[in-house]
């Protein structure tokens, strides 16, 4: 498969590497009153930030973790043999070239300044657990978007800011985002003024660097009345022998007509518990749209949903998950509709490896004196091997007159005379195999930015050649 020189390179193997970097700021191991003490005065945070956290705190150890589903994966994290903030103490960067060098060549080797300089309005690059560099471009600044860190976000808008933090998803909606509520750090905050397009996306880059390490970062996005965005992020890390955490919470508000796409493309080792709580708030007539890609992890747990607290408005979640061997991605969509003639749209395709475990787990919920209300929920699984395991979950609670609900699902596996067909015809049996695969999620792939959809289809070679032989 030919490669565009415009395409932001995703390697399955591109993030497996890191730096020996001395942090300036290391909370250390485990997590206590004096771990969020140590977060506020590093941050120069205010009071309401502090106190927010130290409740997080309580409710987090409060909360048992999750009996009903990954019980098993979920009890390997050992919440004290993690360090829940790294910083290299220095403040965000708008220069590339002001960059620590061992930072920059991280990004740059994850194709990063490439990417910002061919197609995107704007870039953050976490690194850790703080954004070490920050850019807009002038034109879409001048519209009046806001697009910065969430720690920079916090200290210069603290009136947009903390209207909304917290809001869409609060602190004890799960055992996770409130351990992200009390650690969090890091993550984008993005403003769209009344009436503005941003014609390009704005990306985020995360990275974990680091061994034995937590990271927690917290996005806010508001698009105001009749504005427009996408959102990009991608993350990866190093394979290493010790488990790492990835739990982060993003907040999505889509004022009257406004519409909001964000775009995961996660590429995560295979080391990696990534428990994540993602929820959007639609206002009259707006729109908000997941698009999500799964690749790697030990385990992922992340349902992006959307309430429809508008009329006439519509959520969407397009998913995509790869479950290597040993992996379980467990991924699904949450639509909660709140309002007369709202629209759900959920499209969700697996593919398991191996022993690897893909998991639909939806919720759809329509109550009886709303009128006009349509979902639509399609769950595909496709099986490689005779070990693969697929499970559906879907919860589908539609009440009243005048409300209409339709899912569909399948699963299947490869057809093995389809694959000698192929290789009758000259292609190697992970060629076929790869051929196959893309096929199945062809029509999801077709809707990610060309940049990312192609390299989708790279990852998903590169994952064919270890599934066979």
């Amino acid at each position: 498969m030919s490669v565009k020189n415009n395409e932001i390179n995703i390697d399955r193997e591109i993030g497996n590497f890191h730096y020996n970097l001395t942090p300036a700021h290391d909370a250390g191991y485990g997590l206590t009153e004096e771990t969020i003490h140590f977060i506020c005065d590093v941050k120069n945070e205010p009071d309401w930030i502090r106190e927010l956290r130290l409740r997080a705190l309580e409710v987090f150890r409060s909360k048992p973790l999750p009996t009903h589903w990954a019980t098993e994966d979920l009890r390997n994290i050992d919440f004290d043999q993690i360090r829940y903030y790294i910083a290299p103490g220095t403040d965000v960067k708008r220069s590339w070239d002001e960059v620590p060098t061992e930072v920059k060549e991280t990004f740059e080797r994850l194709g990063i300044p490439e990417s910002e300089r061919k197609f995107l309005a704007g870039v953050e690059a976490q690194f850790d657990s703080e954004a070490v560099y920050s850019n807009i471009k002038k034109a879409v600044a001048d519209q009046g978007v806001i697009f910065m860190g969430s720690t920079e976000a916090l200290k210069e808008h603290p009136e947009i800011f903390r209207k909304w933090f917290g809001k869409v998803i609060p602190t004890g909606d799960n055992k996770f985002s409130a351990l992200n509520s009390a650690v969090f750090s890091g993550g984008s905050f993005i403003y769209v003024p009344p009436g503005v397009k941003v014609k390009h996306p704005l990306q985020a880059y995360f990275r974990i660097n680091s061994e034995n390490f937590g990271q927690f970062e917290r996005t806010l996005i508001i698009a105001d009345e009749g504005s427009e965005v996408m959102y990009m992020e991608g993350c990866t890390a190093p394979k290493f022998e010790t488990s790492t955490l990835h739990s982060a919470v993003v907040e999505l508000v889509a004022m009257p007509r406004a519409k909001i796409q964000y775009i995961t493309v996660q590429n995560w080792s295979s080391n990696v518990f990534n428990l994540v709580t993602k929820r959007g708030l639609a206002l009259e007539e707006a729109e908000i749209k997941w698009i999500d890609c799964n690749i790697g992890s030990r385990l992922t747990m992340k349902y992006p949903g959307v309430v429809m607290k508008g009329r006439k408005a519509r959520g969407e979640v397009i998913s995509i998950a790869l479950a290597g061997d040993g992996q379980h991605q467990d991924t699904g969509a949450k639509m909660i509709h709140a309002a007369d003639e709202t629209t759900s749209n959920i499209v969700s395709k697996s593919i398991s490896i191996g022993k690897g475990r893909a998991t639909y787990r939806g919720q759809v919920t329509v109550p009886r004196h709303l009128k006009g209300c349509k979902n639509n929920t399609e769950c595909d699984a496709l099986l490689i091997n005779t070990d693969s395991r697929t499970d559906t979950y879907p919860a589908i609670i539609v009440r009243g007159l005048g409300n209409a609900a339709q899912h569909e699902a399948s699963v299947s596996q490869v057809n093995a005379e389809q694959i000698f067909y192929m290789m009758q015809r000259g292609l190697t049996e992970a060629q076929a195999m790869s051929l196959a695969v893309n096929g199945f999620v062809n029509d999801l792939v077709r809707q990610f930015p060309m940049e990312y959809s192609v390299e989708l289809k790279r990852l998903i070679d590169l994952e064919m050649e270890g599934s066979v032989g």
